[in-house]
């Protein structure tokens, strides 16, 4: 059984691939050729934690490639409390042909997957949120024909979304450095995850923003305090306050440099409006790109 958990488990030619269906499947769309991959297909949406775009792009996919889906909130669903994993996994494979979930913990997701007999996807977890990098790298090959030999610079903490984006990077040859304040790099787990089965060369941790993006192609910020983190927010204020992406800092990076960023957005903290709203980011472009590497994902999953 294929299941979609973290990005590391695919190797450089799977994630080409489903960067070419995905292309693909925008053209089509765009076009108004309809792709019925998913005709007699119900999927199963399960999320913990609240979600807009994902769930949206999800429904969508889903729908557009003649599927159905099924919205069942986390606090129904009562993942690992109301019954075991392995009992849910075992009985909902039943009813459906697979399994979105985007949960607090990514434990829940390895045991999910331990027993289900339908492919299930990792839509946001604690460790990884290998959708939105799939989105960023279509996203980065639209901006500049490839993503090998391009510099991302992810202007925040070691998080889930900039562990998924440095391992994309690194399995299509783009070169990834971490811009964060001392103490919110990556976590010794995804770097011997990442020598190992990624590359024997670390991305570089850098606790300066302007060295950061220092010849960057692409400066990537996510928000300072995720959820979960709340009880932090002052302290995370403080801590990342010179990590601002604004007009100073771009002017640091490599000409025509992109800004992404995969949103909600919490403006004036992390990115400025000047620079959310001007020539230099492609945040909603990137946004919409959710859609089309999703179907991607499902499709390659249930072919």
């Amino acid at each position: 059984m294929t299941h979609f958990l973290n990005l590391i488990d695919l190797s450089a030619d799977e994630v080409k691939h489903l960067l070419t269906e995905a292309a693909r499947l925008k053209t089509a769309h765009a076009r108004g050729i309809p792709t019925r991959t998913l005709a007699g297909k119900v999927v199963g949406l399960i999320f913990e934690k609240p979600s807009l775009r994902t769930r949206v792009s999800f429904e969508s996919g889903i729908a557009h490639l003649g599927g159905t889906s099924l919205y069942l909130p986390g606090n129904e669903v009562g993942l690992g409390w109301r019954e075991t994993h392995a009992d849910f996994a075992r009985t909902i494979a039943h009813y459906l042909d697979a399994l979105v979930l985007r949960v607090y913990r990514h434990d829940t997701l390895d045991a999910v997957a331990q027993h289900a007999s339908v492919p299930v996807i990792n839509a946001l977890s604690d460790w990884s949120h290998p959708c939105q990098a799939l989105a960023d790298l279509l996203t980065i090959q639209e901006l500049f024909g490839s993503v090998e030999g391009r510099t991302v610079a992810f202007i925040g903490d070691g998080n889930n979304v900039a562990r998924s984006l440095a391992v994309g990077c690194g399995r299509l040859g783009a070169r990834f450095v971490l811009g964060c304040p001392a103490g919110y790099g990556f976590d010794p787990k995804f770097k011997a995850d990442y020598v190992a089965r990624v590359a024997k060369d670390f991305p570089a941790e850098v606790n300066d923003a302007a060295a950061a993006v220092k010849g960057a192609d692409v400066i990537y910020t996510d928000v300072w305090t995720s959820m979960g983190q709340e009880a932090e927010r002052e302290e995370r204020l403080k801590k990342f306050e010179s990590f601002q992406v604004n007009a100073k800092l771009l002017a640091q990076a490599a000409p025509g440099c992109k800004v992404l960023h995969c949103l909600p957005a919490h403006r004036g903290e992390e990115i400025t409006d000047d620079i959310m709203d001007g020539p230099a980011a492609a945040v909603f472009p990137q946004a919409g790109n959710r859609l089309h590497t999703q179907k991607a994902v499902l499709g390659w999953l249930l072919k």
